[in-house]
C-alpha cells in the first residue's frame, strides 16, 4: 500500500515538474539567475532528476545510473525538451524501481547513509519526496519571478 502511494506521489510531483518547465514562456528564462536567486529552474530540474535517479534508480532499482552532482548545477542551456524527456524517464525509473519493493523492503535499512545516519528505506523515500516538493516550489517561484 505505502509503495503504491509513494509511486503515485512521486509521479504526481514529477509530472508537475514537467508542467513547470513547460510553463516558462521564455525558454532562456529556465536558466536565468539573479543576485539572490543562484539556482536556475533548469539546474534545479537537473538536480531533482539526478537525485532521484541516483537514490531510487541506482540504489533501489539497480538501474546502473551514475550521478555527477556537480554537473547538475553547472550545466546550462539544456533545451527544454531534453529536460522534459529526462523527467519522463525519471518517472519510469521511479515506477519500475518502487514496484519491486515490498512492505518488508521498506523496513530494511537503506543501503547508504545518505543523510549521515542509518535509516529505513521507507524513511528515506519519504525524505526524497519532501526534497522533490521543496525544489518543485523553488522552480515555481523561479519561473514566476524571472520568466520575463
Amino acid at each position: 500500500m505505502i509503495t503504491a502511494s509513494l509511486q503515485s506521489l512521486f509521479t504526481r510531483d514529477l509530472t508537475q515538474l514537467k508542467k513547470e518547465i513547460q510553463a516558462y514562456t521564455n525558454e532562456d528564462a529556465i536558466w536565468k539567475i539573479d543576485k539572490n536567486i543562484l539556482n536556475s529552474g533548469g539546474n534545479l530540474c537537473l538536480h531533482l532528476v539526478g537525485n532521484i535517479n541516483h537514490f531510487i534508480g541506482a540504489y533501489l532499482g539497480n538501474s546502473g545510473y551514475i550521478r555527477d552532482r556537480e554537473l547538475e548545477f553547472s550545466l546550462k542551456n539544456i533545451p527544454r525538451e531534453e529536460l522534459i524527456s529526462q523527467v519522463e524517464k525519471t518517472i519510469e525509473v521511479v515506477n519500475s524501481s518502487l514496484e519491486k519493493l515490498s512492505a518488508e523492503d521498506l523496513e530494511k535499512e537503506y543501503p547508504l547513509e545518505a543523510l549521515g545516519y542509518k535509516m529505513t528505506t521507507g524513511y528515506f523515500l519519504i525524505h526524497l519526496f519532501g526534497h522533490l516538493g521543496y525544489h518543485l516550489g523553488q522552480i515555481n517561484y523561479h519561473r514566476r519571478l524571472l520568466d520575463i
